[in-house]
């Protein structure tokens, strides 16, 4: 692999162990030194509330899957979750002392880069892929971390960020998109422009002094803030390949979360969408007037570079929802100078969404996924493997595609393509020998259990669209005048 690789800009790599050294410093090209924020010490141990409970650790412990690949202090999974009982104890010593001191030791925050290729025969670089394998026991004591500032982020924090809260799943933040774009095209003489940005290596641009400081505006305490800013801060590095190790970087980068929860729309007609580094512009045109959305556009960028976020134009696209008869074609849009692609249809957060709101083409991909995993379903089935394994199989590789995001588009998918779903259902079906859920089972079963946990959540964006009859029994229909958006609403 490494013998036909010729570097970006460089002279070629003759052994993988130079192609190691030359991906880790690729991998840290957008380290950027700062100051350390302006945040306060940590108040002494004994007053600070955060510590995690043993029974916590336990449970965290016995979760881990034993098939995930070792850090770099080689810990295996295995281990961990079968002594969990008795690692519990010791583990919740040194995390809560982690807590208590606002510091974090240097190995647990210590990571091996696998490189990936993302084609056959790369030719640069950037045609690698970086997966960070970090210490296992650190991930448990991260979940728990972040357990805790879930539950700390005011009610108050914009309603279109999703991700890192509680009830904010994908399919939520899909219906938010479609129904703001479907909510405007009720009105005539109107069109959408989504603009689905995506940032280059967003992992490794964020600062950690920035991330603080948004975290510190969200009222999360100085003292967790202090120990983010040490977790983020001075991590090792190194990049293997195959038995080649290169040096060691020590790298001061952070994770998105929260990052983006200041990046709001200036314009009343113009909504953001954010679920993790996903961010998604949704302009609301009318009458032919862009000019907000414009101008939204170029905020977005000066935001970007306020952040230490690059705007990576070549891959970002806008997909335009235009339903008029006579509409003159919308001028394309630009970015820094660069031409930004429109396309007829785009896969956001794992949907792929249509410029006609129609579910086909999201279907048709689905279920040719889901055909090609019945296969191995019918070798499980040869090879006398048991039933309950195969509707565990069924469960977790066939079913988990086809029902992804089932609550945003069972409503409005044509009977047609249900069809193609349930087909694939009821060859699962005869091949295992067991009645399995049908796609009208599992799609009202999971719309009815979102809705109720909407109606329960006052803070969700969706919460204000369930309102109670006089009667107190039944929630009132939306009036709509369009059928795609009444078929979206059903």
């Amino acid at each position: 692999m490494a013998g036909n690789y010729k570097g970006n800009n460089s002279t070629p790599s003759n052994t993988d162990a130079s192609l190691a050294e030359e991906l880790n410093c690729f991998f840290a090209r957008f380290e950027v030194r700062s100051p350390t924020p302006d945040v306060q010490s940590p108040p002494a141990s004994s007053s600070y509330p955060l510590t995690v409970q043993e029974c916590d650790v336990r449970r965290e412990l016995r979760s881990v899957n034993p098939r995930k690949a070792a850090g770099p202090d080689r810990v295996p999974g295995k281990v961990l979750k079968e002594c969990a009982d008795q690692l519990a104890a010791v583990f919740t010593n040194i995390f809560n002392l982690s807590l208590a001191q606002a510091a974090i030791p240097s190995c647990l925050k210590t990571s091996t880069i696998i490189p990936i290729p993302k084609k056959p025969s790369p030719s640069s670089l950037n045609d690698y892929r970086p997966v960070a394998l970090t210490p296992i026991v650190m991930k448990c004591f991260e979940t728990l971390v972040l357990k805790h500032i879930k539950t700390s982020l005011p009610l108050a924090l914009d309603p279109h960020q999703f991700a890192y809260r509680a009830n904010r799943l994908t399919d939520d933040a899909i219906a938010t998109v479609l129904h703001t774009a479907l909510n405007h095209l009720e009105h005539s003489g109107t069109y959408v422009r989504m603009l689905f940005v995506d940032y280059s290596s967003v992992f490794n641009t964020i600062i950690p002094d920035i991330l603080i400081r948004k975290l510190t505006d969200l009222v999360l305490s100085s003292h967790i803030c202090c120990w983010i800013m040490d977790f983020l801060s001075n991590r090792p590095q190194t990049v293997k390949l195959g038995p080649h190790t290169s040096t060691t970087l020590t790298l001061s980068t952070g994770s998105p979360l929260a990052y983006t929860h200041d990046c709001n729309p200036s314009y009343p007609n113009n909504a953001i969408i954010k679920f993790a580094d996903d961010t998604t512009l949704v302009g609301l045109i009318s009458g032919g007037d862009e000019s907000a959305y414009r101008a939204e556009v170029h905020g977005l960028v000066t935001w970007c570079k306020d952040n230490n976020l690059t705007l990576n134009t070549a891959k970002t696209k806008e997909l335009i929802i235009d339903f008029r008869k006579r509409g003159a074609e919308p001028f394309p849009l630009h970015i820094n100078g660069d031409s930004v692609e429109r396309v007829h249809s785009f896969k956001f957060l794992g949907t792929l969404i249509s410029d006609r709101l129609t579910w086909t083409d999201n279907i048709t991909v689905v279920v040719k996924k889901a055909r090609q995993r019945l296969h191995f379903l019918r070798l499980l089935k040869k090879n006398n493997l048991s039933e309950r394994l195969l509707v565990l199989f069924y469960r977790s590789t066939i079913e988990s595609i086809l029902m992804y995001c089932v609550t945003v588009w069972y409503a409005g998918c044509p009977v047609a393509d249900r069809k193609l779903v349930q087909r694939v259902i009821n060859t699962a079906q005869r091949i295992i020998g067991c009645p399995l859920p049908s796609l009208e089972e599992i799609g009202k079963t999971r719309l009815l259990s979102k809705a109720t946990k909407i109606i329960k959540d006052c803070s969700h964006p969706g919460h204000s669209l369930f309102e109670l009859l006089p009667s107190g029994r039944c929630y009132r229909c939306l009036k709509t005048r369009t059928s795609r958006f009444r078929k979206f609403l059903s």
